[in-house]
């Protein structure tokens, strides 16, 4: 069996797929491996669906090998756009079943899920605009050489993606690369596999030739292993931990030394100034620490404020936090639904632990919410100090640390004292303090009186140690190119 009768609250019943798509067929795992999806919400089994192990990875490349070797090459880039701007069409036609199953899968509240689909067809019909956009260039060197540089598909490409934005991830993976003319296999994050499933039914639907597109379902350290090691796999794109970032850089340099990019953690700074915008900067704190249950890898953690409006901040950021809703994410007025899973609210709940055996103060949360359900009230931590592991390391949930500053060169200092380097914020009404800290920021993005403001046309990555590359805007499309030049030496006769 490779579907479920399911139901959502806010769609009814509906058709879950919980084979391992691969060839546009939904088959099951070789060795029959099932395993459950938990429901965040309450604890409860959604389902259970099939597991990739080695074997089905190396079937899934064969396929994906198959198409890029045969009827994937002779598309134009013209019709490979056609088939993302379909497939965008369809995200958007299905938006309230993909995002009612994001939010019964991920715990994410229904209305933000709804929008993380809608941000996902806008990335795969931007991508399907750039297909036939990707161009190579006459180079002249001498009058006897005629010489041209062309962009060529890398080839198989290994995706491994996260379970904080599992279907807009699903999209920055497979737009730039699909654009650039390659095949994929994808891997869904073991929490959070059924969005995904439910996407994967659209690629066929869209007129997606077999085996471009291959979508499983599996553990990192089986699936996400079996595909960073593939020797016939060109490329390997992942989304998540520093950690596993390493292992899996290690895995390809010891494989085929296929190419690599990591799109990894972050510890970013919020930074107030005291001439901001008081109720604008809360508001966008607010969003930065706890939009997505604090799970996203930007999230505004570290929070600096300047001593001249620090107490009046506090206090009302304190306010501000305490509305925000946390619950059901079925319900409409919800805002924080719970965490992902038992093993990262055991974590969370440990980083919160820490903090106050290491004497940081909590100023609000530092609890469970209700007795079912994996829910963190939101939490603020002060009197921190930098060296503290609330402070350095990355919670990836509803936690954040705030402290005060004297002076610019301090609180860059301080912006700047981590090994990440993914994004940052500078909330501010000086132009001029916004680009000098902006500038003097090591992060790969920069908000201004703003946070969380991500759009598929701009670049988005890490310095240090929050990644390789680029994912979103043009960049993306160099993860998935290779430069080829032709040199051609013209006959002598040409020149008398």
């Amino acid at each position: 069996m490779t579907s479920v009768q399911l139901k959502t609250p806010a769609t009814g019943e509906y058709t879950q797929p919980t084979g391992l798509f691969i060839n546009n067929e939904f088959v099951k795992g070789v060795d029959g491996k099932t395993f459950d999806v938990i429901n965040p919400s309450d604890e409860s089994v959604i389902c259970s669906v099939h597991e990739a192990t080695e074997k089905d990875v190396d079937i899934a490349v064969k396929a994906a090998r198959a198409a890029f070797d045969g009827e994937w090459r002779r598309v134009t880039p013209e019709q490979r756009g056609k088939y993302l701007r379909k497939l965008a069409d369809l995200f958007e036609a299905n938006v309230e079943k993909l995002g009612a199953v994001e939010a019964l899968d991920n715990g994410k509240a229904f209305s933000i899920a709804k929008n993380d689909v809608a941000g996902g067809a806008a990335c795969l019909r931007y991508y399907g605009g750039w297909a036939d956009k990707i161009e190579g260039k006459v180079v002249d060197t001498t009058p006897d050489t005629f010489n041209y540089v062309r962009k060529e598909p890398i080839g198989v490409c290994g995706q491994i993606i996260p379970w904080n934005f599992p279907i807009l991830m699903w999209c920055w993976k497979i737009g730039p690369a699909v654009a650039a003319g390659n095949t994929v296999i994808i891997k869904t994050a073991e929490q959070t596999p059924l969005s995904a499933l439910v996407a994967a039914e659209l690629i066929k639907e869209a007129g997606f030739p077999p085996g471009v597109i291959n979508v499983i379902s599996g553990f990192g350290k089986v699936a996400g292993a079996a595909i960073s090691s593939h020797m016939e796999i060109d490329k390997v794109a992942f989304t998540g931990s520093t950690v596993v970032g390493r292992q899996i850089m290690k895995a390809a340099a010891d494989s085929n030394l296929k190419k690599v990019t990591l799109e990894l953690g972050g510890k970013s700074p919020n930074i107030v100034f005291d001439d901001a915008d008081i109720d604008n900067a809360i508001s966008w704190v607010n969003f930065g620490i706890y939009f997505n249950h604090g799970q996203c890898c930007c999230a505004g953690s570290r929070i600096y404020v300047q001593e001249g409006i620090y107490e009046k901040f506090l206090q009302r950021f304190k306010e501000r936090a305490a509305k925000n809703v946390v619950g059901d994410p079925f319900h409409a007025d919800t805002f924080q639904g719970p965490q992902v899973s038992q093993l990262q609210y055991d974590r969370i709940m440990s980083y919160i632990e820490h903090g106050k055996e290491s004497g940081a103060t909590v100023e609000i949360g530092g609890t469970r919410k209700g007795d079912k359900g994996y829910f963190i009230e939101p939490t603020i931590f002060s009197n921190v100090t930098d060296d503290m592991k609330i402070v350095q390391e990355e919670i990836f949930g509803p936690v954040c640390s705030i402290s005060k500053f004297k002076t610019k060169a301090d609180v860059i200092a301080l912006g700047n004292n981590t090994t990440y380097g993914l994004a940052a914020a500078v909330h501010t009404t000086n132009l001029n303090t916004a680009i000098e800290v902006a500038n003097s920021l090591k992060a790969g993005t920069v908000w201004v009186n703003a946070y969380n403001m991500l759009h598929h046309q701009l670049p988005f990555g890490g310095y240090k140690e929050s990644g390789i590359g680029r994912e979103l805007g043009e960049d993306a499309l160099e993860n998935y190119l290779q430069t080829k030049t032709v040199s051609i030496r013209l006959a002598d006769a040409l020149f008398g």
